[in-house]
Parts: structure tokens; sequence; C-alpha cells
């Protein structure tokens, strides 16, 4: 399980991801400005997702902004 301060950083990296480091901030911005009500935006904001397209999509983009492991290590 993630803690607090992983969920935060993949969250950004998610978001930067798609929109853009300018444009997240602005959604960000936007997001704590506003009375913000997750139930409504969940309802209203995001695609009409099943719960299993929703998390396949997540992977999908948390698969995306991981570290490639292609790279060769080096010992020290």
């Amino acid at each position: 399980m993630k803690n607090e301060a992983e969920i935060r950083m993949k969250g950004m990296q998610a978001l930067i991801g798609a929109l853009g480091l300018v444009d997240a901030e602005r959604f960000m911005a936007a997001a704590s400005r506003d009375r913000f009500n997750y139930t409504e935006w969940r309802r209203l904001g995001l695609p009409s997702l099943s719960l299993r397209e929703l998390a396949d999509e997540a992977n999908r983009v948390s698969a995306e902004c991981a570290p490639s492991s292609s790279q060769p290590k080096t010992s020290a």
C-alpha cells in the first residue's frame, strides 16, 4: 500500500503527463479554490467507465510514467 506522499507524487505525475505542467498547476489551483464536490465531479466530470476500465486506464498511465527498466544498471 502506498503512503500519502507516494499517492500525491503519482497523482501529480499523472496530471502533468495528461495536461502538461502549466495546466496541471491550473487544475490544482482551481480544485483547491472552488468548492469541490467529488461525488458530483465523479458523476459529471469523468468519462463513463466501469471500475475495471478505469483501473486498466490508470495502470496504463502509471506504466507510461514509470521509469524505464531497460537501462543497464551500473555497479558502484
